[in-house]
C-alpha cells in the first residue's frame, strides 16, 4: 500500500475509490502471489493467460496494476457488437488505419507561338506588335486511389509491431463462437510473446473447453479467489488512518464479514462511513469511530448497488394479464416473482449455490397461504435468468440450470441486496 504523508490532507474519495483503481488501500494479497504470477505475463511467458475470478473481486485491479492501460491496449467485452467493430476498436487505439488514400499526379503542357502583327488573347494577356512570343500552359491533374485494408489483419500486424499487450476484460461477455475465433487469432501473437490477457468469471456464458481446445498446453490460468476477512479488513486499516480517523476494530471486523468477499463493497462501506460523518478529507482532529448504525449503513450500500437489478427480476417479463398476488408471512402482497425473491432474501445468500429444494424450503416459510406449484417455480427462474443475462449493465446476477436443478448467485452487490435491501 503507498506511503502518505501525515502532514498532507488527502481527499476522502482518493482513499476509498470502490469500482476504480485504489492507491493508499490497495491490497496485493501477498501470500496469494498474485502479482507474481501475472508479472510472468511480460516475460516471453508465450501463453494465454486466463485471469478468472466471482465478479467485483479485485480482477481488473490487479491487472490494471501489472499492466497499466496507458501502456496496453484495453477492450471492455460488455462493449462488444461485433468482430468487425473489436477490430478497428483494436486499430484506433493502436492509431492506424484501414482506409488509405494515394494521391496521383499528372501534368501536361501546351506550347505556342505568336508572331508579328498578330493579336491573341491568351491567359487574360493581349499581345500586340511585331516581336515574337512563346507561351506555355501548365495544367495539372490530380487523381485519389483509396485502399481498404482487413481490420483484423491491420490490427493484429499493429499488435506485433508494437509489443504493446493486449488485455480484453469480461471476456466473457463475447458470444461464445467469438470467443473461439479471437482466441484463434491472437494465438500467432501469443507464440511471438506478445502478452495476452483474458479476464473472465467462471460461468457458464464463458466457453472455458473451446479455449482449452484451441490453445491446449498454452494457458496459463490465475484464479482469484473471494478475499477472506483479513484481507479485506486491510482496507479500512489503511485508509481511515490518512483520513485521521480510527475506526474500532469491532467495526472493521464486522464490515468485512458483510462484504461477500468483494474488495468493492468494502470500498463502498468504507465511503459510505465517511459521507454519513460528513468526512471529505483528511480532518485537523482525530475522531474515533466506536458505533455505527449498521441498518442505515448497509441499507444504504445496498439501495445503489442492488436495487435496479432486484427491480428488474421483481417485474419479471411483460404480460398482459395481472399475475396472481400472494400473500406472505409478514402480511404483504406480492406476485409470484416477488415470493421467489422474499424466499432467496430468507436464505440470506453469498456468492454460492442454491439447491432446489432449499429455495423450496425458503418459499414455504415466506409464505402464508398456498405455495406455487413446482412448475411454476422453475418457469419463474427460468425467466428470471434469461432477464439477468440479457441486462447490458452487469454480468448475469443470477444463473439457473434447469438440468442440474441449482441456482447460482454470481453476484456480490444482487446477494448484498438480497440480505439488506428488502424489508
Amino acid at each position: 500500500m503507498r506511503i502518505f504523508s501525515k502532514k498532507q490532507k488527502y481527499r476522502a474519495r482518493q482513499v476509498f475509490i470502490p469500482g476504480g483503481q485504489p492507491t493508499f488501500t490497495y491490497n496485493p494479497r501477498k501470500n496469494l502471489k498474485l502479482e507474481g504470477s501475472l508479472e510472468e505475463a511480460k516475460d516471453f511467458l508465450c501463453k494465454l493467460v486466463m485471469m478468472t475470478g466471482s465478479t467485483k473481486s479485485g480482477k481488473t485491479v490487479l491487472t490494471n496494476k501489472i499492466f497499466p492501460k496507458t501502456e496496453t491496449i484495453w477492450f471492455d467485452g460488455g462493449s462488444f457488437s461485433s468482430e468487425q467493430d473489436f477490430w478497428l476498436d483494436i486499430v484506433g487505439q493502436l492509431n492506424v488505419f484501414v482506409d488509405k488514400t494515394k494521391t496521383q499526379s499528372k501534368d501536361s503542357t501546351t506550347q505556342g507561338g505568336i508572331k508579328g502583327g498578330a493579336e491573341s488573347q491568351l491567359l487574360l494577356f493581349k499581345l500586340k506588335g511585331e516581336a515574337s512570343a512563346s507561351l506555355a500552359s501548365k495544367n495539372s491533374k490530380a487523381s485519389a486511389v483509396s485502399r481498404k485494408g482487413n481490420p483484423k489483419t491491420i490490427a493484429l500486424q499493429a499488435l506485433r509491431e508494437s509489443k504493446r499487450p493486449l488485455i480484453i476484460d469480461d471476456f466473457h461477455y463475447l458470444p461464445r463462437e467469438q470467443q473461439g475465433q479471437l482466441v484463434r487469432a491472437v494465438k500467432s501473437l501469443i507464440f511471438d510473446g506478445l502478452p495476452v490477457i483474458f479476464i473472465a468469471i467462471p460461468h457458464r456464458r464463458l466457453d472455458a473447453v473451446k479455449v482449452e481446445r484451441e490453445m491446449t498446453g498454452r494457458i496459463e490460468t490465475i484464479a482469484v479467489p473471494p478475499w477472506k476477512v483479513e484481507e479485506l479488513i486491510e482496507i479500512p486499516a489503511a485508509g481511515f488512518p490518512i483520513l485521521n480517523i480510527d475506526l474500532s476494530d469491532s467495526i472493521i471486523r464486522k464490515l468485512a464479514s458483510e462484504a461477500i468477499g468483494s474488495p468493492h463493497l468494502m470500498q463502498e462501506f468504507c465511503r459510505e462511513i465517511c459521507n454519513i460523518h460528513n468526512v471529505k478529507e483528511t480532518l485537523e482532529d482525530k475522531i474515533a469511530i466506536n458505533s455505527i448504525d449498521e441498518k442505515t449503513l448497509f441499507k444504504s450500500v445496498a439501495e445503489y448497488t442492488g436495487k435496479v437489478i432486484f427491480d428488474k427480476l421483481s417485474k419479471g417479463p411483460r404480460q398482459r394479464a395481472d399475475r396472481v398476488q400472494r400473500q406472505l408471512s409478514n402480511g404483504s402482497t406480492t406476485d409470484i416473482y416477488g415470493l421467489v425473491l422474499h424466499a432467496l432474501s430468507q436464505i440470506r445468500p453469498g456468492l454460492e449455490t442454491i439447491e432446489y429444494e432449499t429455495l423450496r424450503n425458503a418459499i414455504r416459510d415466506v409464505s402464508s397461504l398456498a405455495q406455487p406449484q413446482a412448475h411454476e417455480v422453475t418457469r419463474v427462474l427460468d425467466k428470471m435468468s434469461e432477464i439477468a443475462a440479457s441486462d447490458e449493465s452487469s454480468t448475469p446476477v443470477i444463473d439457473w440450470d434447469k438440468e442440474e436443478r441449482v441456482l447460482h448467485i454470481t453476484d456480490p452487490f444482487f446477494a448484498f441486496y438480497l440480505r439488506w435491501g428488502i424489508e
